[in-house]
């Protein structure tokens, strides 16, 4: 190199250093004024509630001795996609048995952003799963070139289910899909149920088979914006499920499903790996982004949060450290509910602080999109063809045709009723444990900070932003979210 080629490097490296450095100062600083408060309570009624508005006053450095969350809209992290849930067959058959009127309310709860909460982000099975009536498949034994493939099993519940959902949305929905269990005579078991893996010879079928799916539904109205490979590849359930090792997903996506889906001209749909609990998800994120050629397929890393299980606790750091080490990969919440489904928990406030705590913390940790599991189920917790019963947000009795809110659903919607698509998370902490908080800027340049309080405590705290305070008052085991 030549001593005036290093000179012009350096002057070029100068330059743009000055030029990031002045796209940062010309940032406009955000001052508080006023915000309108929403609350959700246990022992109120309050439920998503307007409180009304706080003022800002000038307040400077705050002592240790009083509470404060603090919020530092300059400093962005990622983007937001959406929150949303799963348009299973079960919520499908639920939605079908309703009366009219009950429909249409469920529909404007979860999709309306003014009367509901504002889900735009969706979630499919390709073909059954443990919330489903029956175990099905697309296409039959041995039809290794896909000519037997058929949606109209679905075509009586799910697909006009999911037009409702699009069309309640605004006419777009953010929709991924996942399989459970590829068909019973392309696996070792010879079963979709219990596990078994996929048989080495149908590796091209079956990525044929999801690229099949994507296009019927796509031609029935039905946009598809992305896919995971499988769902819970590590859980070997008494339900529809398919084992894949961290090496065996990644071959399969490096050599098969991949560029399957690049030869179909499906490249930008969005790939998504893992789809299972937070505890292995940096042992199979780095199995699968420490190769090149299977990384560059993937858009996104799914986890579930059933690592309760194993008694492990809901390790948001794993989520952190993901994150940290493929900052170019998305991180998706995928699925979740509470399980063990009993009528006479339908009021547990339990419920709803899983959700928050979750939301929060893994909003926090870097996810961009959040979606729950099923969005409507009956008042005995299903239908599930296993008896895998389990919580929904609302509940439809189909006795009363009535629908019963669960405090879930309130969680969610201090998330999902303001957090707009596009919106950037922005640094939000708290000075005590017992005040958790996430926060965001969203496209209108509106703030919206989320403050929850899981404790027995009332915690009169001051939300403070560049030099100014408001006073807050946060009730036992409630959530809050201040739209500024």
């Amino acid at each position: 190199m030549t001593k005036s080629f290093h000179v012009l490097i350096v002057l070029l490296l100068c330059v743009m250093g000055s030029q990031a450095q002045t796209a940062k100062t010309k940032a406009k600083p955000f001052t508080a004024v006023k915000a309108a408060v929403y609350e959700t309570a246990r022992d109120t009624t309050l439920r998503l509630s307007p409180m009304g508005e706080v003022k800002f006053k000038d307040f400077g450095q705050p002592l240790e001795t009083q509470v404060c969350v603090f919020v530092d809209p300059m400093a962005t992290f990622q983007t937001m996609l959406g929150i949303g849930g799963a348009l299973t067959d079960a919520s499908a058959e639920t939605y079908a048995k309703m009366p009219e009127a009950a429909q249409k309310e469920l529909m404007t709860a979860y999709y309306d952003g003014v009367k509901g909460i504002g889900y735009n982000f969706a979630r499919t099975s390709i073909a059954s799963c443990d919330f489903s009536s029956d175990t099905y498949a697309y296409v039959q034994p041995n039809d290794t070139l896909l000519k037997t493939f058929s949606v109209a099993h679905d075509e009586k519940f799910r697909i006009p289910f999911i037009k409702k959902a699009i069309e309640a949305a605004g006419g777009k929905l953010n929709l991924f899909v996942s399989p459970w269990s590829p068909p019973a005579w392309m696996k070792t078991n010879n079963n979709a149920l219990k596990g078994g893996k996929l048989l080495d010879k149908y590796r091209q079928t079956w990525a044929n088979h999801y690229v099949k799916f994507i296009q019927t539904y796509e031609a029935k109205g039905i946009p598809v914006w992305g896919l995971s490979v499988q769902n819970e590849p590590m859980a070997t359930q008494t339900w529809e499920s398919c084992i894949y090792t961290g090496e065996e997903e990644r071959d399969f996506v490096k050599k098969y499903l991949g560029p399957t889906l690049v030869k179909n001209g499906m490249k930008d749909k969005k790939l998504i790996v893992w789809d299972h609990n937070r505890d292995l998800i940096y042992q199979r994120a780095s199995t699968m982004m420490n190769d090149p050629e299977a990384a560059k397929y993937v858009w996104g890393i799914g986890f579930h949060w059933y690592e309760t299980w194993t008694g492990g606790g809901m390790q948001f750091n794993n989520l952190k450290m993901v994150h940290e080490a493929f900052p170019d990969k998305n991180l998706v919440f995928t699925e979740g509910c509470v399980e063990k489904y009993a009528f006479d928990r339908l009021n547990d406030w339990g419920l709803g602080e899983k959700y928050g705590t979750s939301m929060l913390n893994d909003f926090n940790c870097g996810t961009v999109a959040w979606t729950d599991w099923n969005i409507v189920l009956d008042e005995t917790g299903g239908p599930n063809h296993v008896g895998n019963l389990c919580f929904a947000p609302i509940h439809a009795n189909l006795k009363t045709g009535k629908l019963i809110y669960t405090n879930s659903y309130y969680y969610i919607g201090h998330f999902s009723k303001f957090m707009k698509t596009g919106a950037k998370r922005i640094a939000a902490s708290s000075n005590r444990e017992k005040l958790q908080t996430t926060a965001f800027v969203n496209p209108d340049g509106k703030v919206v900070v989320v403050v929850m309080n899981t404790s027995d405590d009332r915690l009169a705290y001051k939300l403070w932003i560049a030099g100014k305070a408001a006073d807050l008052v946060s009730r036992p085991h409630s959530i809050m979210t201040m739209v500024l």
